[in-house]
């Protein structure tokens, strides 16, 4: 009883921290968000540090590419404020999976431009990379847009999710990437959020996709 209890807090309490992740801004200039691509293996070269471990960098060919920072250990609501960065959401590694986080008003206005079958490359502080294709992309309108218990109307299918359900929906099951970031409506900065999962593929898959080049 006391351990279902425990998994039942433990779980409202992610689903307001993957709410409550994305609220707090600084509203940005137009220009802050323009980021010149450089080409793949630059800027694997900018990102590396060494470490094996940690997660340096975001690339996709044409539309984005950015460095990842980490969350400062205990503040998994931590979403980075600097034009043309990423956060990996900590609580989202804790569940086996990769989520990253960014303003809408920053990097996160490029994740929009994401369509089905894009590859999404992650480069690591050693140059190993990972590759992952764009399966599907989810918006869901807020009924309650800044309260970090807000709950959640699939834009497509009207389905209704509570906080927790969503956060179980996009980032736990089989190892995937979510990039999360919020909609923007009628001059509303979290009317709704954006989900982009991206499965894994393998290199043998990238060499046989002709019409994408990464490197």
């Amino acid at each position: 009883m006391a351990s279902r209890i425990k998994k039942q807090i433990l779980s409202i309490a992610l689903g307001s921290v993957f709410i409550s992740s994305l609220f707090s801004f600084t509203p940005a200039r137009a220009d802050e968000t323009s980021n010149p691509i450089p080409s793949f293996s630059s800027f694997v070269e900018s990102v590396k540090d060494g470490n094996p471990e940690a997660l340096r960098g975001i690339y996709v060919h044409g539309v984005m590419a950015y460095p990842i920072v980490q969350q400062p250990y205990g503040n998994p609501a931590y979403v980075s404020s600097e034009a043309n960065v990423v956060t990996q959401f900590s609580i989202a590694t804790e569940v086996g999976n990769i989520g990253l986080l960014a303003h809408n008003y920053l990097a996160g206005a490029n994740f929009s431009q994401l369509k089905a079958g894009d590859i999404i490359t992650l480069v690591y502080g050693d140059g190993r990379i990972e590759n992952f294709y764009v399966e599907e992309l989810l918006q869901y309108k807020a009924t309650a847009p800044l309260s970090p218990y807000s709950n959640f109307i699939d834009v497509k299918t009207e389905e209704f999710l509570t906080a927790e359900s969503l956060f179980n929906k996009v980032y736990r099951g089989e190892y995937h990437v979510a990039l999360q970031t919020c909609i923007e409506k009628d001059g509303n900065l979290s009317w709704g959020r954006l989900f982009i999962i991206a499965k894994p593929i393998s290199e043998k898959h990238i060499n046989l996709i002709a019409q994408i080049k990464i490197w």
